[in-house]
């Protein structure tokens, strides 16, 4: 919480994956503090980080969410919603003191949460025939990669997951194996 001139502003943070999931904290929020004048947020989504917004709920234009998206861009975060709740204290703060106050507020909620970091991952399904499975193994025990829904009779199969930044390795290695194949599942 940040106190200025009687006003109090809460500052949260949450981890979102959608919209969807942003509306529902907003909406638990604006229950839990029913009382509160202003919920204003702003939230970023994706790897290119290009879905956002910012919503002032009632302050002056860009005194409220633009502030609060501002430290969600200084901190180089994504896949997050920051709400600042504000209680009134009877005191205007003005335009300048509601963007230092929005600002701080989000500032205090990412500072005392833990930022996690996520690797994007690809997966991949590689069939080979059962006379490849010593260069196979190899080259997945070489790079450490994980394997599952093992399938291993004359036709093998077998899934993994590798990091984005090593795809092309993986996709090269099995483009140069012949009689094996790396399919793209999908990316997590």
């Amino acid at each position: 919480m940040y106190k200025v001139k009687g006003s109090k502003h809460f500052g949260y943070a949450f981890p979102v994956w959608s919209e969807e999931e942003i509306k529902a904290v907003l909406e638990q929020l604006r229950a839990d503090h029913h009382a509160a004048r202003h919920h204003c947020y702003a939230f970023r989504l994706g790897l290119d980080k290009a879905h956002y917004r910012a919503n002032d709920d009632g302050e002056p234009s860009n005194s409220a969410g633009k502030p609060i998206l501002g430290q969600i861009e200084s901190f180089d975060l994504t896949n997050i919603l920051i709400v600042v709740i504000r209680y009134f204290g009877g005191t205007k703060l003005g335009v300048g003191g509601l963007i230092d106050a929005y600002r701080t507020a989000a500032r205090m909620a990412i500072e005392k949460g833990t930022i996690v970091e996520l690797q994007v991952t690809n997966l991949y399904q590689i069939n080979f025939p059962y006379s490849l499975m010593s260069d196979v193994m190899g080259f997945l025990k070489k790079w450490d990669l994980p394997q599952f829904e093992q399938d291993f009779d004359m036709a093998c199969s077998l899934q993994t997951e590798v990091r984005l930044d090593d795809a092309q390795m993986l996709e090269e290695f099995f483009e140069e194996l012949e009689g094996a194949e790396a399919k793209l599942v999908g990316t997590k």
